[in-house]
């Protein structure tokens, strides 16, 4: 039986009267009558009859009528995309890869946001150990968060933030003795940031520019691990402004401005186009987006978000 027969015994069903049904079908009433003997046909039983000047449903009518209606709004969730989507009902594991720094300031706010709206969803956070490979196309990750790069050409993107890198250093530390130029930044031992065992960066192509070098005493895999290390030494690290602040002071940690002209880094994340209507991936998108606008969960996001890109 094909939806139009459906929409048609409903309507029948709903109106009992074959005039009114075809009002409703937007046909003649001669064409809802022959529509209806057609369905007596096939369902074996003549649904509606006679009663003086109206018409009544059989037995058999009145068991179809909610049933063909369920059916149909059924059918309408199936083809009209996230009609009827309530997270409550989800059952799901979405994957993130994102920069530790990243994770360690949002997990929490998304978390909380997640289990409030739809307690059966888990989240699985990945490090970018996958970063630059064919993660979002092969379904390995869900969504990408932080500086964008080495994309498939088909992979959404969507803007979110725009951060800055600031210095960071035990509180007690020499270098805040005095004002910090480029030149008493640089005479600092560093601690750079690298899950590839790389020495150099943005920052030391910028200190070059100003005849100065920085000695990247150690490397280490993580920002997290920088900033426990500095913590414990003379040793100079990087962050970024403004974030997690009560962490940094229970760490004993200051930032200062980091005196050379660095570009600020675009926060995004990117997404398979497959997943682009799906009304589950795009909620727990929204959320996503909405902690890394306001990791601290206290709606005051910068509201620099942005919307979705090819």
């Amino acid at each position: 039986m094909d939806l139009n027969l459906l929409r048609a015994l409903d309507a029948l069903l709903q109106e009992n009267s074959v005039t009114r049904a075809a009002e409703r079908l937007g046909t003649s009433p001669a064409a809802a009558s022959r529509t209806l003997a057609r369905l007596r046909r096939t369902v074996g039983d003549p649904l509606l009859v006679r009663a003086g000047q109206g018409m009544v449903p059989t037995p058999r009518a009145l068991e179809l009528r909610e049933e063909v209606g369920a059916l149909l709004r059924g059918c309408d969730n199936v083809l009209r995309p996230g009609a009827g989507f309530d997270p409550v009902h989800l059952q799901r594991t979405f994957t993130v890869q994102a920069a530790d720094l990243l994770l360690v300031g949002l997990a929490g706010t998304l978390t909380d946001r997640i289990r409030k709206e739809a307690p059966q969803v888990d989240v699985v956070f990945l490090p970018e150990s996958v970063e630059g490979g064919p993660a979002l196309r092969q379904g390995w990750v869900d969504v990408e968060l932080g500086v964008l790069g080495h994309l498939d050409p088909e992979i959404r993107t969507r803007p979110l933030t725009r951060m800055t890198m600031v210095g960071v250093a035990r509180s007690d530390h020499p270098l805040f003795d005095e004002r910090i130029d480029a030149r008493r930044f640089a005479a600092a031992d560093h601690i750079g940031i690298s899950r590839l065992g790389k020495r150099l960066g943005p920052i030391d192509s910028a200190l070059a520019e100003h005849g100065l070098r920085r000695r990247t005493a150690t490397v280490v895999p993580s920002h997290t691990s920088a900033m426990m290390l500095a913590r414990d030494t003379d040793l100079v690290a990087l962050t970024l402004a403004d974030w997690l602040p009560g962490t940094l002071s229970a760490l004993g940690l200051r930032t200062f401005p980091i005196p050379l002209d660095l570009a600020p880094l675009d926060i995004g994340m990117a997404w398979h186009p497959r997943n682009s209507t799906d009304p589950g991936h795009r909620w727990f998108r929204d959320h996503l987006a909405a902690a890394a606008l306001d990791p601290s969960g206290t709606g005051e996001g910068d509201g620099s978000q942005g919307s979705a890109t090819s």
